[in-house]
């Protein structure tokens, strides 16, 4: 079974790793997670940052 990541620097989804662990988020079961990478990571620091302020 395929793995998918997202590009942080092409912002692109990738099958199976093809770029550089530094570039990479993942691993994702579907494409359309990994699609959605960007927006995850975004709502966690928004998290981490409201509970940095309590």
């Amino acid at each position: 079974m395929p793995q998918y990541w997202y590009n942080v620097n092409t912002r692109q989804v990738e099958q199976d790793a093809q770029s550089g662990w530094k570039e990479l988020i993942g691993p994702y079961n579907t494409r359309e997670e990994a699609e959605q990478a960007p927006a995850k990571v975004h709502e966690r620091n928004e998290d981490w940052e409201a509970k940095d302020d309590d």
